[in-house]
């Protein structure tokens, strides 16, 4: 009976021994063997079942996939000293094992230490350029320009694209050599870097805006001018069509009123030179209605007696 109860504690020992030595590698890590806290070997990067020395050696893990590094956005100056916001994105991975769990230990700080370099490196790429050449991206690229703009607003350069020498994607990659050589001490590849956002500083929105703006008021201005020329031209070729429709009008009606007083003239004349007691009569008539037009109350008459008016107020005697 004793002896059982030895050869299972034997067993179970030997079965937590095997245990405590055995241990798996998948495909996506690498492992480094510690031994009291220092590495023993070679780094361990193929996938299996491996054996170590029990409670002595303890297993590392190391990730061997690509990895991300996901900097927080951060405010920054550029060359002509306007703030921008930039948040950058990296892919990294590690290459050397062994250099990584000494100089790092795990991800950790793997990543606050790529949140030093990358940081300090965009921080002096975006210092050395101006603005535009770290939004713009390619240094040859022809804008779509409004088609509203006349040869005078073109040769003003309105909306036009500022001239670059590098542009966004040299920047990177000179953030990308810069950051890539000081991260391999830690046993770390950096494969890629991006600008994942820009963003305009609360202090440089307004000067961009200004700018849109005075483009846009610029193009304003020459409708508005357009306009009010075109206007002036309407008025003009309306105030002369008016006046050559009331000439063209006062000359019909004289036309009119000069046929009409001839056809009136020769119906007098037919009525008037039947007879001589018509004629007589008429110049009666014609005479009467002269004295409405020439004769009121005030009216002062010096007139010879052989004159025709005087005539007819000659055998006329003074009213009572």
């Amino acid at each position: 009976m004793n002896r059982q109860i030895v050869a299972l504690v034997v067993l179970v020992i030997a079965a937590y021994v095997s245990f405590s030595a055995i241990y798996t590698v998948s495909e996506v890590e690498q492992v480094i063997i510690t031994q009291f806290g220092k590495p023993v070997g070679a780094p361990v990067t193929s996938a299996g079942l491996k054996v170590k020395v029990p409670f002595i050696q303890d297993v590392n893990p190391i990730d061997k996939r690509v990895l991300e590094w996901d900097g927080n956005p951060s405010d920054m100056p550029t060359k002509d000293k306007l703030y921008i916001s930039v948040d950058l994105f990296a892919r990294w991975r590690i290459t050397d094992p062994l250099q990584y769990f000494l100089r790092l230990r795990d991800e950790r700080s793997a990543q606050s230490r790529l949140d030093d370099i990358l940081g300090s490196e965009t921080r002096n790429a975006v210092a050395k350029h101006e603005l535009i050449e770290i939004i713009r991206t390619t240094r040859d690229r022809v804008p779509l320009r409004d088609t509203l703009l006349n040869d005078s607003e073109r040769d003003l350069n309105i909306g036009s694209l500022v001239p670059i020498q590098k542009g966004r994607k040299l920047v990177e990659q000179e953030i990308f050599a810069a950051a890539a050589e000081k991260v391999q001490v830690f046993g770390i590849e950096l494969l890629d870097i991006r600008f994942k956002r820009i963003n305009y500083n609360d202090s440089v929105r307004p000067k961009i805006y200004d700018r849109m703006i005075s483009e846009r008021r610029q193009i304003a201005e020459r409708f508005l001018s357009e306009g009010n020329g075109e206007a002036a031209r309407i008025r003009g070729n309306r105030v002369r069509d008016l006046n050559k429709i009331q000439s063209e009008a006062y000359r019909q009606v004289e036309e009119i009123r000069g046929l009409a007083d001839a056809k009136a003239t020769e119906i007098y004349a037919k009525a008037y030179n039947q007879s001589r007691e018509a004629v007589a009569f008429y110049e009666f008539t014609r005479t009467m209605q002269s004295y409405k037009s020439v004769i009121s109350e005030d009216t002062t008459i010096v007139l010879t007696t052989d004159s025709e008016l005087f005539k007819f107020l000659k055998g006329m005697s003074p009213s009572n």
